[in-house]
Formats: structure tokens, sequence, C-alpha cells
């Protein structure tokens, strides 16, 4: 296994895919990156069994092969190497060496064998969708989910796909948000339950211009761009039926523009309760009045 690669493409496939990598874990490999020099490239990927990501970064490959190398210890030389050129050679399955400039390093690692396979996930007859409306739709709605363990479905986000359009909906139980979007090319349609911490990788790693197909296996869910790849494991159980709490018909209704009221929230919050960081809505005709108090004093 020999490449050639520039120190900002290595770097910038290593941190796309070190967020996946556990920083505590009992089975060694976990704690590596896999690399894998094919014609395409360098194939980067990483899995802490429930997330695994994978990123494709230009090189120039002279003989394929695969290894797997401790995550942090590469990631740390890489960042504090000059903008160059970095040579990297292996030597059998668990030996290599990285060069640039007058840097020179050794890594042992492991090999290739012994790292984790990715879920088997087809994306034929899956969904396709703008990576920009992902980001919106997971900007708008994981925030809800919970984060208390007494209540672990809770803790994941509904995601709805349906042919022609999918809704993500997020509660802890006290808020519930909830958002549809449009798709294309689904022949099917699921209910699935999503870690909020996968949403956060997807949002992180594909671009707004990317076009991501969405499919699913019995209990994975797949994205996939050009270059990216990511997996993660779904929740199981029965998401409670959340349109029991949305009132089908509530004659009162009221319309403020979004930063005006992001101001006077803001202007208030310093007087919230440390714990329920609540505020105080009085509505009049024509007038919303923001406030909150604590035993230090109050504002509004």
């Amino acid at each position: 296994m020999k490449f050639t690669i520039t120190r900002e493409q290595f770097q910038e496939g290593l941190v796309a895919v070190a967020a996946s990598v556990p920083a505590k874990t009992t089975l060694p490999v976990l704690a590596n990156i896999l690399l894998e020099a094919t014609k395409d490239g360098l194939r980067i990927s990483g899995t802490d069994l429930d997330i695994a990501v994978s990123t494709t970064v230009s090189a120039s490959v002279d003989q394929e092969g695969a290894i797997t190398l401790p995550a942090r210890k590469l990631v740390e030389i890489v960042r504090e190497l000059p903008s160059a050129s970095i040579r990297f050679t292996a030597y059998g399955e668990q030996r290599v060496t990285l060069e640039c400039g007058k840097s020179k390093f050794k890594l042992l690692g492991l090999p290739r064998e012994e790292f984790p396979a990715f879920p088997t996930v087809s994306f034929a007859g899956g969904w396709t969708v703008a990576a920009k409306e992902l980001h919106k739709l997971i900007g708008h709605v994981a925030f809800a989910a919970s984060t208390e363990e007494s209540r672990p479905i809770l803790n994941g986000v509904l995601w709805e796909l349906r042919p022609d359009k999918m809704r993500m909906v997020a509660t802890n139980g006290h808020r519930l948000a909830r958002m549809d979007v449009p798709v294309s090319g689904g022949k099917t349609q699921a209910d699935l339950i999503v870690p909020p911490k996968a949403l956060d990788q997807i949002r992180r790693l594909f671009g707004a211009d990317d076009k991501v197909e969405m499919a699913r296996s019995d209990n994975h869910l797949g994205f996939r761009s050009a270059t990216t790849q990511v997996y993660t494991r779904l929740i199981e159980g029965p998401y409670p039926n959340y349109e029991q709490v949305i009132p089908k018909s509530n004659p009162r209704e009221l319309k403020v523009k979004r930063l005006e009221l992001l101001e006077a929230v803001d202007i208030v919050a310093s007087h919230a309760d440390n714990v329920t960081r609540q505020v105080r809505f009085s509505v009049a005709e024509g007038r919303l009045g923001v406030s909150s108090a604590t035993e230090l004093g109050a504002g509004e």
C-alpha cells in the first residue's frame, strides 16, 4: 500500500470520520480509522458500531491496499504537519511510515480484517433529497429530542418517510417540534426512530449542494453522496402518538416577527430561572409582553 496525498485533503478526510470513533472502547480496532487506497482515491472510514462514516478524498495511489491506524494519533500528526504532500507507505499488515517535508513518522496499526464490516443497505428504491433540506429539517426539529435516560424512545427523532415527503418529529414530553419537506424517488414508506447524534453527523458531513440518497435495512438507515456514506443503527420501539397532543381546532393564533421575538427573549433571558429557563408571555390586542423573574430580580 503506497500513496501520496496533500496534507489538506488528508486532514479533511480524517476530521470528517474522526467524530464517529469512540473515545473509549473495549474493542481496540474501534479506536482506529480504516484507510483503503483504491483507484478512486483514499477511502477513510470509522465506526463505533452504532454510527459508521466513510468518505473518499483525492490521492495519487501507487499501490492499492488497506490498514487501520490509531485515529487520535493520526489526526494529531497530520494536524501538525506543514502544508505539503504526504507520502504514505505500508509494510505488511501493521506497519506504516508517513513522510512530509523533513518529518517522518512510523505507526503500528491493525489488519484490515479486524475492522467491523459496514451495514448492508440497498439504495435501490430509496429516497433522494437535497442536503440543504436535510440541514433545515434537522436544525428545526432535532433540538427537541429528550436527553433523559428514563424514556429512551424519546431520545430519538421520529422520521416518517413517504414517497413524496418526509417528516421529522421530536419531543421531550414538554415541547414538540414537527416539520415536513418534499422528497423524490421513494417507492416505499417507513417510520424510523433515529439517534440525534447520527443526524448531527449528517448535517456536518454533507454539503448544502449535495444530493443525498437514503435507504434502510431492517435496523439501519444509510445515507450517501458522491463521496461520503453514513450509516446509523435505528432505535427500536413504538414512538408516542404525537398527533394526540397537537390541537386540531384552536381559534387562538398569534403571529409575530421572528427576529423581534428572539430579541425580546434574549433581553429577559438573563433573569430566567437557571433550571427551567422559562419566560412568560402576556398577550393583548396588538401586543406581546415577554418577561421573566427570579428571587434576584425581574425583566420585561
